[in-house]
C-alpha cells in the first residue's frame, strides 16, 4: 500500500525532494511528517530503526525545519570513534589532558553551540559518556576532559539507533534515565521489506543514478524480478537495496534484468533473516561480504580505465574517446575482463591485496582523510581504522 502522491503535504513534499527520500509507503510518510511537525520544538528526538532504513536523513529534516537551520549541524558515529577518546572528541579536552593532547581542544558539544547534534549509533556510548551526556541534556552543562570549569552550551540533541534499547537497559549497556531523555520523541523508521512498491522505485532510482554516473546504459526489471524484490526480507534495508542494484548496473548494463539474474545476487539467508536479533558474528560477516562487493566494483572500475589508456594509446583516439560499455563483459578473475571476445589477462591478485590496494588508493584520492575515504568506500570509520592498521597502511 502507498499513498497518492496529492494526498501528501507540502511540506513533506518538499522534504522528500530536498533530502532525496524516495518512497510513498504510509510508515515513511508518517515518519518524515513527524519530524517536520517536532523540528520548531526543542525536544530532543530518537530514531530508530534497523541498519540501512536511512536513519541519517531525518536528523537533517528536524534541523533545517527548525529555528536553528542557520547554526551547525554536527553528525557524530559513536559507533566509529574509540571508546578511550569519545569523551574527548564530544566535550572537549585541555592542553595536557593526556598523553599527545598538546593543545586544548572543542568538543562537538561546544562547537555546535546554539544548533543540532545528531548523535548515530548512541547506544555504543560507553557507560561514563552516557552520565556525561544525561548531565548535558538536563542542564546544558559539561566539562572538558582535564578541566575543573564547568561550561554550557545551547544545544539540541537527535539521536538513532538500531539497538533493541529495552534490551540494552535490561543488559546494563544503557541508562535508563538516558533513555527517556532522548526519546521525548520518538520516530521510528520501517524497514524496506514493509515499504511495499517503494522497493521497485528505489531500484529503477539507484539504476538511473548509477548509469548516469558511470555513463553506462541503465538497467531495467521486469515483472518477474520486481516480485522476487518484493518477497525478499532486505536484511541489509535501503543500503543492501542499492547495493544490489549497482552490482547489477555494473555486470548487466543495459539489460533486463529477471528473476533468475537478482536472485543469484541475493543471499539466501536473507529470506529467513532479521535483524532485531542477528548475532554479531553474522553482522559482522555481511559487513564483510559487503566490504568484498565493493572491492570487486572498484577493481573492475580500474581495469576498465586502463583498457580504455590502451585502446587509445594504440589506436591514437582523441583523449575524449571511450570504449563503448557495450562491450565490456565481466567474466570470473581466472580469465580477466573479455573486451570484443579478445581476453586481456588481469594481474593475479588475492582479495587482502586487492582490498589493500582499494583503500591505498582511496585514502591518497582523500588526501589520507579516514573520513571521507570510508564514506567512498561505503564502509564505517571503525572498519576502516581496522584495515588500515591490519594492512600497516598508517
Amino acid at each position: 500500500m502507498e499513498i497518492n502522491i496529492t494526498d501528501i503535504p507540502q511540506e513533506v513534499q518538499q522534504a522528500k525532494m530536498r533530502f532525496g527520500i524516495v518512497g510513498n509507503a504510509p510508515a515513511l510518510i508518517a515518519a518524515v511528517s513527524r519530524a517536520i511537525q517536532v523540528a520548531p520544538i526543542d525536544l530532543s528526538v530518537l530514531i530508530t530503526g534497523e541498519s540501512g532504513t536511512g536513519k541519517e536523513f531525518f536528523p537533517k529534516i528536524i534541523h533545517a525545519f527548525s529555528a536553528r537551520k542557520h547554526n551547525k549541524y554536527i553528525a557524530v558515529n559513536c559507533g566509529a570513534i574509540p571508546e578511550g577518546t569519545i569523551d574527548s572528541e564530544l566535550f572537549g579536552h585541555e592542553k595536557g589532558a593526556f598523553t599527545g593532547a598538546v593543545a586544548a581542544r572543542k568538543g562537538y558539544f561546544e562547537e555546535a553551540d546554539g544548533g543540532t547534534i545528531f548523535l548515530d549509533e548512541v547506544a555504543e556510548l560507553p557507560l561514563t559518556t552516557q552520565a556525561r551526556l544525561l548531565r548535558v541534556l538536563e542542564s546544558g552543562e559539561f566539562i572538558k576532559v582535564g578541566s575543573s570549569t564547568v561550561q554550557k552550551t545551547n544545544i539540541r540533541v537527535v539521536a538513532a539507533t538500531n539497538v533493541d534499547m529495552v534490551k540494552a537497559i535490561e543488559n546494563g549497556k544503557f541508562r535508563e534515565d538516558l533513555y527517556y531523555r532522548l526519546s521525548t520523541v520518538n520516530i521510528s523508521i520501517p524497514p524496506l521489506r514493509d515499504r511495499g512498491a517503494d522497493i521497485s522505485l528505489l531500484m529503477r532510482k539507484f539504476a538511473a543514478d548509477f548509469a548516469e554516473r558511470y555513463r553506462m546504459p541503465q538497467i531495467s526489471f521486469d515483472e518477474s524480478a520486481k516480485a522476487v524484490a518484493m518477497r525478499y526480507r532486505w536484511p541489509g534495508n535501503v543500503r543492501q537495496l542499492k547495493n544490489v542494484t549497482e552490482q547489477l548496473a555494473l555486470f548487466y548494463a543495459g539489460d533486463n534484468i529477471s528473476d533468475t539474474v537478482l536472485e543469484s545476487f541475493l543471499p539466501q539467508s536473507g529470506t529467513v533473516y532479521t535483524p532485531a536479533v542477528a548475532s554479531a558474528s553474522a553482522s559482522h560477516e555481511y559487513a564483510r561480504e559487503r566490504e568484498l562487493l565493493f572491492n570487486m566494483i572498484f577493481r573492475m572500475q580500474s581495469e576498465i580505465d586502463a583498457l580504455r589508456s590502451e585502446i587509445r594509446a594504440s589506436s591514437h583516439a582523441p583523449a575524449e574517446a571511450a570504449m563503448p560499455t557495450s562491450l565490456v563483459k565481466y567474466a570470473p578473475p581466472a580469465t580477466g575482463l573479455i573486451v570484443s571476445s579478445q581476453p586481456v589477462e588481469a594481474q593475479p591478485a588475492t582479495l587482502e591485496e586487492t582490498e589493500k590496494e582499494t583503500i591505498r588508493r582511496s585514502l591518497e584520492n582523500n588526501g589520507g582523510k579516514r573520513k571521507a575515504t570510508a564514506k567512498e568506500l561505503n564502509i564505517s570509520e571503525r572498519t576502516l581504522y581496522r584495515k588500515i592498521k591490519e594492512y600497516g597502511l598508517e
